[in-house]
């Protein structure tokens, strides 16, 4: 039986930047304050963290950084993957070794792989992998979908355990939750679509909402597990609005500028992002202090 890596919400961390480079300083401020919360996992260096426009050496310290400020409090999840297969599996290898509890695999993005290539690929990665690895499908951004029938093949696969399912897609979800079931678990990469995702069998959710509400994100799931499904439903609704906020534009640009009013790190991303549009950062911030949030 395969080893599930985390149960309930985990944070698609941010990186803060600032002209400099990484910000350590916040990153590890804020680390501390996700666990404080009761965050159930942490997830260094995936979109959300801006894994696409980290240097190699930055995106090799962030996750390391990442493992040694987390010290087996909670799982940490390292984002490597790459449309570069040969990349994907050395970045694999270097977070094994450095500690991470497992892998985020990405999509190959840009080459628009085949199913057939999209198997050979995680295989290849996951068979170097010492640690667990979980598929993160994103299709609005890599142009790449990994279809039901793909991810039941690659649920055979010892190492393969997961998956972030993050095409919107629920017909799709459910599929692929009929096709595994229980050699896969799902995880909703959508912040609007997690009781929906939890209601087809799915373990949690790896959540950017969870950068500034780490503590309600987790509850919401523990909610549901514990039975008390009309709380979660009515915390996943409450929350809509703000969520919604959070992607008005691009991700991670309204988070960072959530956290950076929230005073962990500047409010600084790199091109071919640009900063919040003020209007939009002006209904994101009344959105966050209606949440309880001092900002």
């Amino acid at each position: 039986m395969k080893k599930t890596v985390f149960t309930g919400a985990a944070t698609a961390i941010i990186t803060p930047l600032n002209e400099n480079g990484v910000d350590y300083e916040s990153f590890g401020r804020m680390i501390e304050w996700q666990i404080a919360e009761g965050i159930d996992a942490i997830v260094a260096c995936g979109t959300t963290g801006e894994a696409s426009t980290l240097t190699d050496e930055e995106h090799r310290d962030c996750i390391k950084f990442a493992v040694d400020k987390v010290a087996g409090r909670v799982p940490v999840i390292a984002g490597t993957g790459s449309n570069d297969t040969d990349y994907a599996i050395d970045l694999t290898k270097y977070a094994c070794e450095v500690g991470a509890d497992a892998v985020l695999l990405v999509t190959p993005y840009y080459n628009k792989a085949t199913q057939k290539g999209l198997i050979k690929s995680f295989e290849v990665v996951a068979d170097v992998a010492t640690k667990p690895c979980i598929l993160y499908n994103v299709p609005s951004r890599t142009g790449c979908n990994i279809l039901p029938m793909t991810a039941a093949a690659l649920a055979e696969h010892p190492n393969i355990v997961g998956i972030k399912e993050a095409s919107g897609n629920l017909s799709q979800v459910a599929e692929i939750a009929s096709l595994t079931r229980g050699k896969l678990d799902i995880y909703s990469g959508n912040d609007d679509q997690v009781l929906p995702i939890l209601s087809l069998g799915g373990k949690g959710v790896i959540s950017v909402l969870s950068n500034i509400l780490p503590k309600e994100t987790s509850m919401m799931c523990k909610n549901f597990f514990n039975g008390n499904v009309s709380e979660a439903t009515k915390m996943q609704l409450d929350y809509l609005a703000l969520i919604n906020a959070l992607f008005c534009e691009v991700n991670p640009i309204p988070v960072k500028a959530a956290c950076a009013a929230m005073g962990y790190g500047k409010n600084y991303v790199r091109l071919p992002l640009t900063t919040m549009e003020e209007a939009n950062e002006k209904k994101l911030l009344t959105l966050m202090r209606e949440a309880g949030l001092n900002v």
